[in-house]
């Protein structure tokens, strides 16, 4: 191992603010920001397999709670009323992951829209502070989209399709499997719980993430398929 230099002053301004020569050499920037990328990259390819198991997680459970209830006739319909707690905490999960996945996500579309497409087309739209912003979000990493965009998000794309399987699964079960004699609405009762309060209840869930999930509001992920709607600011 090599001696350290006796000029080395580890605590000198110099030595602290070293990285800011590279801010004026060209090659050594772009090394810099290669090293980023991949850095960078690596997160967000870390966080994106952690969300995939939480979907998997929710698909698993969802498979297995309609092949036990509808195994036997006497099998209770407010199994299927579990699954949809069950998945509401594995998407409030995704959720929490989601917004930290996005963090290192809209870091690597930076790079992406102002290095590397601008390498490739100079004549192309620049960003022309996002080394400030950048810099800024490194020294102070900070979660760029609210919960409810991310939950509007999950449901779109995993959980709004699952949450339907298990609400008309359980609509089904008391309709086609209903006691002869017995009601639709004494079928939906839960031991003490009414059957009118239990419809209700699901009916309001339904249409809480139906709403949620047709959401339309001013996006505030950064470059995800879509286009960002102001070029100039990194949200």
């Amino acid at each position: 191992m090599s001696e350290p230099s006796e000029d080395f002053d580890p605590g000198s301004r110099e030595e602290r603010e070293v990285a800011a020569e590279a801010a004026g050499d060209r090659s050594d920037f772009l090394s810099l920001m290669g090293h980023a990328y991949r850095g960078e990259l690596g997160r967000t390819s870390s966080w994106r397999t952690r969300i995939d198991r939480t979907t998997n997680w929710a698909v698993v459970v969802t498979a297995s709670l309609l092949t036990w209830t509808f195994s036997n006739e006497s099998r209770p319909h407010y199994v299927l009323l579990i699954g949809l707690v069950m998945l509401s905490v594995f998407l409030g999960i995704e959720t929490r992951r989601y917004r930290t996945f996005d963090v290192w996500r809209s870091r690597v579309r930076l790079l992406e829209e102002n290095v590397f497409a601008n390498a490739l087309d100079p004549e192309g739209v620049e960003q022309s502070n996002w080394r400030a912003l950048l810099s800024e979000d490194l020294r102070e990493p900070t979660i760029k989209m609210s919960t409810v965009e991310a939950v509007s998000r999950r449901l779109r794309r995993v959980y709004a399709p699952l949450f339907s399987v298990l609400i008309a699964a359980w609509v089904v079960r008391l309709t086609v499997f209903t006691p002869t004699g017995g009601g639709v609405v004494a079928t939906a009762a839960v031991g003490p719980i009414p059957g009118a309060f239990v419809l209700a209840l699901v009916g309001g869930f339904s249409a809480a993430v139906l709403a949620t999930t047709l959401r339309r509001t001013p996006r505030r992920a950064k470059g995800e398929i879509q286009a960002a709607e102001d070029a100039d600011e990194w949200k």
